[in-house]
Order: structure tokens, then C-alpha cells, then sequence
């Protein structure tokens, strides 16, 4: 009897046994579909085998549709209409003040100073003696001829007389005026010489520094002072070749000097006949009227030109610009889409920038969102700026 019994609880312990099995297996469809939910937001548990793959599968599913994004709509930039200007290349190039003449004053003839006619830094008039040379040997030969001329015409004068009433020859007569003629020769001859004795200002100038002192000796190769016209001034500055032809007589132009109160101005007087073959510049100089102490000759000066004017350039922002490595393009937009299109670029500024190729009159340029436009793709334009 107690065997029957114990065999009876053996049975149902394993029957419960196996209802707690196939309780669990009937459970994990259940249990799955609670761990759906986390099986969408990790992949890991919604694929962890059997029925718990197909709970988890839809939530991972639902949550994947919600987090996708939809296709991007339109680009908002502002733009630039491109309308022909008037414009020049501003160019600083470097110049220097000359004096309007500049003349070294030297003696024709070696001799001895015997008298100094000028002070150093003030203005001679043309003609003032400034250096007089030893000369009394030279009167002296003067003064000879001077007596002998005079001997010669009276003589000649007799022999006038004479011949009158052919009391000499003509041969005779024709001798002695030669000689007359002969002596006029050598006294005008002298009075050169004495004149290469006195220096002179060739103009009316300031006088430099004196280089010689009272009783010196000098010859022709000495340096007695320098003698420059400071009424008037002289630019000298050169220009790059393709200019050339914008330079000529007349053309105005603006200068400054360094420690200068303000901009100075000058006419174009003349222009180098030629291009230098080794800088490929032209020279040019222009003369300065005006009266103003910052104008010193040899002082350095910066000369503003406007040169190259264009009536019909076509201007952009230099933002638009989007640099390549073999090529420059810009954006134009047409109707509600983006061409990107090459351009050949010009002069430029602080601001914009001249197209020479690529552009024509009344195309949108996109100034603003160029990093994100892509080619034709939509933008809608908000604000169309025009060039100021």
C-alpha cells in the first residue's frame, strides 16, 4: 500500500513537472511580446530567438519608420543682379621729386679764387656772378691789345689817306687792315677768356652748399655748388606697360609725400619713348606747380592712378566666388534652380570683383548659402542686392 502511494506522488510530481514546462514554453509568446517593446529600441533583444523575434520584430519596425528623415525642401539665399559699371583700377606706384632744373656748378678754366658772390641756401637771379677767378694777366693782354688796335687804326687810317692820292699801294693798304682785323680778333678772343673767369647762375634758382673757400685753386672737374629752379618740381615714377597707352601729356594725377599735410597734385609733361626691356615699365614725369613746403626735391612720393576704365564691367561679390583648383565658379539662379557656372575674373576690390567671362547683363548671382546649394537644386531667393 505505502509503495502504491509513494509511486501515485512520483506520478504527480512529474506531471506537474511537465504542466510547469509547457506553462513556460505557452508563456513566451507573452513574454516576448512585452519585450517587443525594448526589442525596437535594441536590435539585440527583439532578435533573441524563437516566438520573442517575431514580438520584437514590428517594434523594432515602428520605431525605425519614426526616425527617418523625409526629403529636404528648399534652399533660402539672398542673391545679386549683375548690371554693368563704370570703374578704374586704382594703382599706387612709387615716385621722386626732382627739381624743375638742377645744374652742378663747375669752373670752364682752371685758376685761383679771388672772390665768393653768394650765400649758401638763398635765391640768385639769373646772371649774378657767384665765383670770380684770378684774371689780371688776362687784363693785362687786354689792355696790350687794346694800345695796338688803336695804333693799327690810326696807322691805317694815314694809309687811307695816302692811297687817295696813290701814294702806297693797294697791297700795301689791304696789310694793314688786316692787321686792324687781326688785333679785333685777339681782344675778342680775350674778353672769352676773361668771362671763363667769372661763374655765373645760368637761372634764377636756389643756391646749394659751396664746396671752395676764397683763394682755392680749382680746375674744371671741381664741384664749386649746385644751383636747383624750386619754383616748379618734376615727378618721375614708372608704370606697368599695359598702361602706356592711358599716359600721355596733359593726364592728371595725385601724389602724397610721407609727413605730408595732404594729397598734392600734377600734369603729365612727357613720357619715355620707349618700354624698359628689364621691368617692363614706362617712364613718366610730370611737373608740379604748386607752392607747399612738403615738396622737397628728392623726397619720396606715392602716386594714386586710375587707370584701365571700363563703362560696361560687369560687378559681383567677391563672396560669390567659389575657387577651384582649375577654375573659379559662381551660382546663378534661374527661375527657382542653381546652374553653377565657370567665370574668368578681372580687377577687384575690397568688395567686389569684375567678371570678364561667364556672366552677362541681368543674371542672379547667389551671394548667401553657398556652402549648402547644390547644382539644380531649388532655392527660393529672399533679398536681391544691386551694386553700390
Amino acid at each position: 500500500m505505502t509503495s502504491r502511494i509513494s509511486c501515485l506522488f512520483l506520478l504527480g510530481a512529474l506531471f506537474l513537472y511537465g504542466c510547469g514546462s509547457k506553462s513556460e514554453e505557452g508563456g513566451g509568446p507573452g513574454g516576448s511580446g512585452r519585450q517587443g517593446g525594448p526589442g525596437g529600441k535594441s536590435g539585440g533583444e527583439g532578435r533573441s530567438g524563437g516566438q520573442g523575434r517575431q514580438g520584437g520584430g514590428p517594434g523594432g519596425e515602428g520605431r525605425g519608420g519614426r526616425g527617418g528623415r523625409g526629403p529636404s525642401g528648399p534652399v533660402s539665399v539672398e542673391a545679386f543682379e549683375v548690371q554693368p559699371q563704370i570703374i578704374s583700377e586704382r594703382l599706387e606706384v612709387p615716385g621722386t621729386l626732382f627739381p624743375n632744373e638742377e645744374t652742378i656748378i663747375k669752373a670752364e678754366v682752371n685758376g685761383r679764387i679771388v672772390d665768393i658772390n653768394f650765400q649758401e641756401g638763398t635765391v640768385v637771379q639769373k646772371g649774378t656772378l657767384l665765383i670770380k677767378l684770378f684774371d689780371r694777366d688776362l687784363q693785362a693782354q687786354y689792355n696790350k691789345l687794346k694800345v695796338q688796335l688803336d695804333i693799327a687804326k690810326k696807322t691805317a687810317e694815314r694809309q687811307k689817306e695816302l692811297l687817295a692820292i696813290n701814294g702806297i699801294s693797294q697791297q700795301d693798304y689791304d696789310l694793314l687792315s688786316l692787321n686792324v682785323d687781326n688785333l679785333n680778333a685777339d681782344i675778342e678772343s680775350l674778353k672769352i677768356s676773361i668771362g671763363k673767369t667769372e661763374i655765373r647762375a645760368p637761372y634764377t634758382g636756389k643756391i646749394g652748399l659751396r664746396n671752395v673757400s676764397i683763394g682755392a685753386y680749382i680746375s674744371s672737374q671741381d664741384i664749386i655748388t649746385t644751383l636747383r629752379q624750386v619754383d616748379a618740381l618734376k615727378l618721375e615714377f614708372s608704370i606697368p606697360e599695359k598702361y602706356a597707352a592711358e599716359m600721355s601729356k596733359g593726364h592728371k594725377v595725385q601724389f602724397v609725400v610721407d609727413g605730408g599735410k595732404g594729397p598734392h597734385n600734377a600734369t603729365v609733361s612727357a613720357t619715355e619713348g620707349s618700354v624698359e626691356l628689364t621691368t617692363r615699365t614706362l617712364r613718366v614725369r610730370a611737373l608740379v606747380t604748386e607752392k607747399s613746403a612738403d615738396l622737397v626735391p628728392g623726397a619720396f612720393a606715392r602716386i594714386n592712378l586710375q587707370l584701365g576704365q571700363n563703362n560696361g564691367a560687369l560687378m559681383i561679390p567677391t563672396q560669390s566666388i567659389i575657387p577651384g583648383a582649375r577654375n573659379k565658379q559662381v551660382i546663378v539662379a534661374r527661375k527657382d534652380s542653381a546652374f553653377f557656372t565657370v567665370v574668368k575674373t578681372g580687377v577687384r576690390d575690397s568688395s567686389y570683383v569684375e567678371i570678364l567671362e561667364g556672366l552677362k547683363k541681368g543674371d542672379t548671382v547667389v551671394t548667401t548659402g553657398i556652402m549648402v546649394v547644390r547644382p539644380k537644386s531649388k532655392i527660393i531667393i529672399t533679398k536681391v542686392n544691386r551694386y553700390r
